[in-house]
């Protein structure tokens, strides 16, 4: 008799499962295919920012303003693509040789590098929280085979620069373009460009407008960058 009823409790836990599983498979398709078609009403990013602030009463200003591929400087589009994932036109959302180089890196005791693609970054901001958990990690794999299927690579970089993060509260950059350079997202220079995409790893503690050295340096070296693929001619490819 206990048998039977474990077993039946297994079956019914097993069915509630796959019924879990199937609508979040579902719920997480359409909300793709949706943005494919309509710009993001915000990231979950910004939730966190929000959702800190009223832990620490300390309240944020979220400045974003949405602004279409053709309203984007393609300074910008190809100072991101030189500054972060070269690869972009190519991979099919992870850069494996990327992934290998830093596999190699942390197996011979250096220090880890990151490898996450512009499409893995949209996938994070956009639909799932911080973390470093294998949780997280898994629905971002899911989340950026989900943008690399249904959307573009035009639409996933468009994504990404209307929601990556500048400063505290400054989202997408139509806002820090004004913020920094006190100029429209479609008017920045390759140098404000190079400049902003130089801050990305740490917008938070760094300036675009008053760079440090480091932040100099980075500059430079995604402004040669930008000339070694091209010019804005490497932006056809995507």
């Amino acid at each position: 008799m206990l048998k039977r009823t474990l077993g039946r409790f297994l079956r019914q836990l097993w069915r509630l499962v796959w019924r879990g599983v199937l609508l979040f498979v579902l719920l997480s398709v359409a909300l793709v295919l949706l943005f494919r078609f309509v710009p993001p009403p915000g990231s979950m990013v910004m939730v966190e920012r929000k959702i800190q602030s009223w832990i620490n009463s300390e309240p944020i200003n979220i400045q974003r303003q949405w602004r279409s591929w053709d309203e984007l400087s393609n300074s910008a589009k190809l100072a991101v693509i030189a500054a972060e994932d070269q690869r972009f036109p190519v991979h099919r959302g992870f850069d494996i040789v990327e992934l290998r180089r830093a596999w190699q890196t942390s197996r011979d005791g250096g220090r880890l590098r990151g490898a996450s693609t512009l499409s893995q970054q949209t996938a994070k901001n956009v639909f799932l929280w911080s973390g470093r958990s294998w949780t997280r990690k898994g629905l971002e794999a899911w989340f950026t085979l989900l943008i690399e299927t249904l959307w573009s690579k035009q639409r996933i970089l468009e994504v990404y620069l209307n929601v990556a993060e500048w400063d505290s509260g400054v989202f997408g950059l139509e806002a820090a373009a004004r913020h920094y350079f006190g100029v429209s997202a479609n008017a920045l220079s390759d140098r404000q460009a190079s400049l902003l995409a130089a801050i990305l790893p740490s917008p938070r503690t760094r300036s675009a407008s008053r760079p440090d050295a480091q932040v100099e340096r980075r500059s430079q070296w995604i402004a040669q960058q930008m000339r070694n693929l091209g010019g804005a001619g490497y932006l056809q490819r995507l």
